[in-house]
């Protein structure tokens, strides 16, 4: 994974979301976790590595390429190469789950529709939903739905999975599930960059952490040394609460 920020700044009316981030990954990370307090920046940063924000001031670069923040052309060619999750499923509630997936494929990907069915039961099956196939979203549990949600991301092979805490909206086993996956995502050569709350999962499977807290990258290293070693005040204290029990 190469991604590259400097001065990256994102205001919402009076709010500072992002106050001028800088980051610089690259070499041997498969998996960057975004950690944070609610309203840090962490989503922000993370939609704007993505291409779905456009930053105030600033620039991204990633694989050495220049995001295009100005032609909106541009930024949806960038938008194709890679993949996105959200914390609600969005899945379309008027399509079975295997025309959620085939329907970018075709429409946005520009793949036959024979090819697009062929791939799309490919990636249900993968994640255990094959016999799902059929089923609209409302007949799927929660899991399941984030499962297809991840399918339709992977489904056009992106070059970076950004994922958006996508286990915000399950229930603890749910959540590991989905969790399961991802790490089986990330053993199988997908890049992935995300947001999230669980803190157990980032120590456990991220490569790299980075904390964020009012607008900026406070702390980031490789998972092991932030958790094992926190140097901020603000990280400590922060760790000190959402791994208290």
């Amino acid at each position: 994974m190469r991604v590259r920020a400097r001065g990256v700044e994102k205001r919402f009316g009076a709010t500072v979301a992002l106050g001028g981030v800088d980051l610089d990954v690259a070499g041997e990370v498969g998996v960057l976790a975004l950690i944070g307090p609610s309203g840090g920046g962490k989503s922000t940063l993370l939609r704007v590595l993505g291409g779905l924000e456009v930053p105030d001031a600033g620039e991204v670069e990633v694989d050495g390429v220049r995001v295009d923040y100005r032609s909106e052309a541009a930024l949806l060619e960038y938008r194709r190469r890679n993949g996105f999750l959200f914390q609600s499923f969005n899945l379309f509630p008027h399509m079975s789950a295997l025309r959620n997936i085939t329907l970018p494929l075709v429409k946005v990907h520009g793949l036959g529709a024979g090819e697009a069915e062929g791939k799309a039961r490919e990636c249900l099956a993968r994640f255990g939903l094959a016999d799902h196939a059929d089923k609209m979203p409302a007949q799927l549990s929660g899991g399941q739905q984030q499962r297809a949600a991840i399918a339709r991301a992977i489904a056009p092979g992106p070059g970076l999975l950004f994922l958006d805490e996508p286990t915000s909206a399950l229930d603890p086993e749910m959540t590991g599930e989905v969790l399961d996956l991802i790490a089986e995502l990330k053993e199988g050569g997908q890049e992935i960059v995300l947001s999230t709350h669980e803190m157990g999962f980032a120590r456990e499977v991220a490569d790299e952490v980075a904390f964020l807290a009012e607008g900026q990258i406070v702390e980031r290293r490789p998972a092991a040394d932030l958790f094992g070693a926190p140097e901020d005040a603000r990280l400590k204290a922060f760790l000190g609460r959402v791994m208290r029990y």
